[in-house]
């Protein structure tokens, strides 16, 4: 009786440990790096996900309000005044970007080519804030999709590692039953569902953030466009 007790015991000990943290504790070490690098891709794509929504969020708020601003009849040179010390978003550093010009040449004095030249470096001035500002917005959104393409074939590198080898271990065990082979097949196949795991968030991400920048993109370049409209009609009327 003594002996068959500790024959259980010992066979309960062989028992593989399929948890998260048995398959990564009981993995090559080749194939935990894979997957510490995989979790730490996928962490920063979700903080570089929660910060981009948010900003989004943020800057589209502020657009609208500043369109209210805007369009409300009041004098451009007031609210110029209002936010030229602290444009802290992109349609107010547009909108200082093109006044600040505007005031630096004001009344296009010199005839209809220097009031053209004045247009021309507006607009101008306006398309290097667009990019400047949506370059901004873009940062760190690249990262998401080299994640998105590369982590799940990381994932199945470590994958082919991990069951290169489970076939070494039955080499050297000779034994080809299910006890010995699947501890490593499920370690192998943990790294490709990690690669999985990372990249399908960061793709889903990279297409919906693109996309919102995209229109919050157009937004900005319709604006410096019906900006850019009123202060050449003002143009217009001052040489006329």
């Amino acid at each position: 009786m003594e002996d068959n007790a500790v024959d259980i015991i010992d066979l309960g000990s062989d028992i593989p440990d399929f948890t998260l943290w048995g398959m990564f504790s009981q993995a090559d070490w080749i194939v935990q790096l894979v997957m510490l690098v995989l979790l730490g891709s996928s962490l920063w794509c979700w903080a570089i996900i929660f910060d981009k929504t948010k900003r989004i969020r943020r800057v589209v708020a502020q657009a609208d309000k500043f369109d209210s601003e805007f369009w409300s009849g009041n004098s451009l040179e007031d609210l110029y005044e209002r936010v030229k010390k602290n444009p802290d978003h992109p349609m107010a550093a547009l909108f200082v970007a093109a006044m600040r010009e505007w005031q630096r040449s004001v009344g296009g004095r010199g005839g209809s080519k220097l009031a053209m030249g004045l247009q021309d470096r507006i607009y101008r001035v306006m398309r290097v804030t667009v990019s400047r500002e949506m370059e901004r917005l873009e940062s760190y959104l690249s990262f998401l999709a080299t994640v998105g393409s590369t982590a799940p074939f990381v994932g199945l590198f470590g994958t082919v590692w991990g069951i290169m080898n489970a076939f070494e271990q039955i080499a050297i065990s000779h034994n080809s039953s299910l006890a010995v082979v699947a501890p490593g097949i499920a370690e192998a196949l943990f790294a490709t569902a990690m690669g999985l795991v990372a990249a399908v968030p960061a793709v889903v991400a990279y297409n919906k953030i693109s996309n919102d920048l995209g229109r919050y993109a157009n937004r900005l370049e319709g604006f410096a466009d019906e900006f850019g409209t009123i202060l050449s009609r003002q143009l217009d009327e001052e040489h006329h």
